[in-house]
């Protein structure tokens, strides 16, 4: 193990020279590659006047030189949680360049011949580098906006060498495998920074699915693989997964816990469950578990933990910039034999298959839709994978929207503006169209009445999507299949009984026009066609006050399936 500060610095003897950083298929780039690499990025960047550079730079190998070479110029790295265009021009404040592949000069293969041809080619970079450089990551902050995490080389420096003293020995010479981008504080640790510390190489290729693991493992032998529980729990259906050969040394995983049936997978297959850690970008990482052992989680050597009284978990840490303790919103309940279990978030972050998304910023960037007058975004229960579910309320243009378009495309709509902003796999994929959100009578907004909108109500349908247009309402309602007006009507042909259309239709008419409540009549009732399970209705009611009647419609599939005309007394008006 080196310093990261010392990188550049270490003489590149015949030793040094040949120390592995990146495997490239076949190929190794060395340590002289790696130096060569770095002076010709120093060209790059040196004389501009530029002092931030956000990195968007999708090749690790890449990636590293310029990080080095930004350090060895005295510039400052901004490492964006991705690059789409909206988040950047989000960040434009944070940073004078975006250095991207494109902007990279070519052929990497062309600066490892010269390095060998040249020996003093270190002579054209400053290898000293301050232990102190700073480098800001971003993260998904409970505010609303993308929160920058600033941190030094040193303190990553303290947490490669943290991982060598706790895993070190179980990794040996292996390559580093990862299916984890190097733009989160995870990837960026155990793709990039450790192996570069330790002199080890990591896999310039992202690693998908156990088969293409398996051409990699060929090409590199002894291997560990850095990935998500999202991507752990995915690989074990797929084909070789328990073939793998030679079998990796150890999987590691964070961005959330593994689910306890994808660890028992691991363990049949391979003899231990993945290394599980837990952390953060802020403190880095803090524990460490193997569910095959205990389903607690054990603090990483060097780190301390505790809690406060409301149950958050607080950190002292070398990897934090200050020697006292940091608060976290993480809630924990110790056990007997010290360790601890996750006992859910104190504020609104959460992590989407390995994602990590605030969804005060979801709502925020819904908010600036020019459909949207409000939205709220809350965590969905069951299912085989976690997901968010958006509830949004409608501006005049958004309910005209709702109205021409439909549902399905008005979402679509939507998830595109987000998308700009956000990695797709922590999108709402479940939508509701609301007049208003539920507000309860002190002006809150409680999570459960939010959850609520994702559930049937208590009439049997499930309530899609309701938008007005002058004195007409617009609804999409969903028949669920267990519907308990389904049984017995009819036996082996269940079909939806029109008391029940015409119900739900005073139900949700009484809701906007109180008179209906006392309804007189029925009249020009019609049924066209029938109604199955798991049908999607379009209702219309409008309300001709004069006339003391709202007129219903419903339908399906763009055909009239059944309409009339609810008529109510005089006196209620």
């Amino acid at each position: 193990m080196i310093a990261l500060h010392d990188l550049l610095a270490v003489p590149l003897d015949a030793a040094g020279r040949n120390v592995p950083v990146c495997r490239d298929r076949d190929a190794v780039l060395d340590r002289a590659a790696f130096r060569a690499r770095v002076a010709a990025l120093v060209a790059l960047v040196q004389g501009e006047p530029a002092q931030r550079y956000a990195l968007c730079i999708d090749d690790p190998f890449d990636f590293a030189c310029a990080l080095f070479a930004l350090f060895a110029c005295g510039k400052e790295p901004v490492i964006p949680a991705n690059a789409t265009p909206g988040y950047l021009a989000d960040l434009a404040d944070a940073y004078d360049v975006v250095l991207s592949d494109a902007a990279l000069p070519p052929h990497p293969q062309a600066d490892a011949r010269a390095a060998a041809s040249n020996p003093c080619m270190d002579t054209c970079i400053d290898t000293r580098i301050d232990p102190q450089a700073p480098l800001t990551l971003y993260t998904s902050g409970s505010s609303g906006r993308p929160k920058p995490i600033r941190k030094t080389l040193a303190q990553f420096n303290a947490e490669v060498h943290t991982l060598e003293k706790q895993w070190g020995a179980l990794v040996g010479n292996a390559t580093m495998l990862a299916s984890v981008p190097h733009h989160h504080i995870y990837g960026l640790l155990f793709r990039v920074m450790w192996p570069l510390a330790a002199g080890r190489a990591f896999a310039r290729e992202i690693s998908i699915e156990p088969q293409h693991l398996q051409a990699q493992l060929a090409q590199c032998g002894a291997a560990v693989i850095v990935s998500t529980p999202a991507q752990l729990s995915r690989w074990p259906a797929l084909p070789g997964f328990a073939a793998m050969t030679p079998a990796p040394r150890a999987f590691f995983s964070s961005g959330g816990p593994l689910a306890l049936e994808a660890a028992q997978h691991y363990a049949a297959a391979y003899g231990a469950a993945p290394l599980e850690i837990y952390g953060s970008t802020e403190t880095g990482g803090i524990a460490w578990r193997r569910q095959d052992q205990s389903d607690a989680w054990q603090p990483v050597t060097g780190i301390e933990v505790r809690c406060d009284e409301d149950g958050a978990l607080n950190v002292r840490s070398p990897h934090l910039d200050h020697s006292g303790w940091h608060r976290t919103d993480d809630k924990i309940a110790f056990d007997a034999q010290g360790g601890f279990r996750l006992q859910g978030r104190l504020d609104r972050v959460l992590k989407l298959d390995g994602k990590r998304v605030s969804l005060p910023e979801l709502e925020a960037r819904l908010a600036l839709h020019p459909y949207v007058m409000q939205a709220a975004i809350v965590p969905l229960e069951g299912g085989a994978r976690e997901r968010v579910g958006a509830v949004v309320a409608l501006t005049e243009a958004g309910n005209q929207a709702l109205c021409d378009q439909g549902r399905v495309l008005l979402a679509k709509s939507l998830r595109r503006h987000l998308a700009d902003y956000f990695d797709v796999v922590v999108l709402p994929r479940h939508w509701r169209f609301r007049l208003a959100l539920p507000f309860d009578a002190r002006g809150k907004l409680p999570v459960s009445a939010v959850a609520a909108a994702f559930e049937p109500r208590a009439e049997g349908f499930e309530l899609l999507a309701e938008a007005r247009s002058g004195d007409t309402l617009h609804y999409e309602l969903r028949v669920p299949p267990t519907l308990a007006h389904f049984a017995g009507h009819f036996p082996g042909l269940p079909i939806l009984p029109g008391v029940v259309q015409v119900d739900w239709a005073m139900r949700l008419a009484a809701e906007q026009v109180p008179c209906v409540r006392a309804a007189a009549s029925i009249d020009r009732l019609k049924f066209m066609a029938p109604v199955a399970p798991g049908a999607v209705l379009k209702l219309t009611l409008a309300h001709d006050a004069a006339r003391r009647r709202v007129q219903f419609a419903y339908r399906l599939n763009g055909r009239e399936c059944a309409s009339g005309a609810i008529v109510y007394p005089e006196s209620a008006s």
